[in-house]
């Protein structure tokens, strides 16, 4: 199966150059203009590697980096920055938010087709595809919960909400985190929503509702309580 690559810059010329050679070089490609469709492009495939411009109109190429690194289901995501932005501290604000290559503008073709290779060769994890908390399951290649075998139906949003939960235990999200993370970027909601959720997701999750901790004041956590 070909790798996919997916490419997000805002000069459909550039995305048109990088697709022809990477299809050419044997890659299948998908090409977002910017980091809001990129975001919709990672909601429905699992590509193998972000090539990624910085400055965009809108949420720029960091913000969007720093999402997917946030994100359980794409922080194994290999990025490569291609972007004008040169500067050594921009090199390493790329590195330090987990970016895999920085190649700046002007940049050889071939030089950026060696080195997705090159990434390719290094990052070959699989993905988690499977959270577990006794008998609580999440299937994150299917989307799928159950309890002890029986599957339970969530909504999407409020699948999210577990996913980033469980893949983070112990950790408190913040509302505002929780809605940046679990809900498409153009839906316009409030934090009590997010508090909304949280209550429909404790009823559908049954004796491990009170893993679903609330931190006063902070947000929300999920709660490890051991055997």
């Amino acid at each position: 199966m070909k790798k996919q690559i997916l490419i997000v810059d805002d000069e459909p010329d550039l995305c048109e150059i990088l697709r022809f050679n990477l299809e050419a070089a044997g890659f299948g490609t998908i090409v977002a203009h910017s980091a809001e469709s990129a975001l919709n492009e990672l909601s429905a495939c699992q590509p193998d590697v972000l090539l990624l411009d910085v400055m965009m109109p809108g949420l720029s190429g960091f913000d969007l980096a720093r999402r997917v690194k946030n994100d359980p289901t794409t922080a194994h995501l290999p990025i490569i920055f291609l972007t004008a932005r040169d500067a050594e501290t921009d090199k390493l604000e790329g590195f330090d938010i987990g970016a895999d290559d920085y190649i700046a503008k002007p940049f050889s073709i071939r030089e950026v087709v060696a080195r997705v290779k090159a990434v390719l060769n290094r990052t070959g994890q699989p993905a988690v595809q499977e959270l577990s908390y006794r008998g609580l399951r999440l299937f994150i290649d299917r989307k799928q919960v159950t309890i002890d075998g029986e599957e339970v139906s969530l909504t999407k949003t409020e699948y999210e909400l577990l996913h980033l939960l469980l893949a983070h235990q112990g950790h408190v999200f913040s509302r505002q985190e929780l809605l940046e993370l679990a809900w498409p970027s153009d839906v316009i909601v409030t934090g009590r929503t997010v508090d909304v959720n949280i209550t429909r997701l404790r009823k559908k999750l049954g004796a491990y509702a009170a893993s679903i901790v609330t931190r006063l004041g902070y947000g929300y956590y999920f709660e490890n309580k051991g055997e």
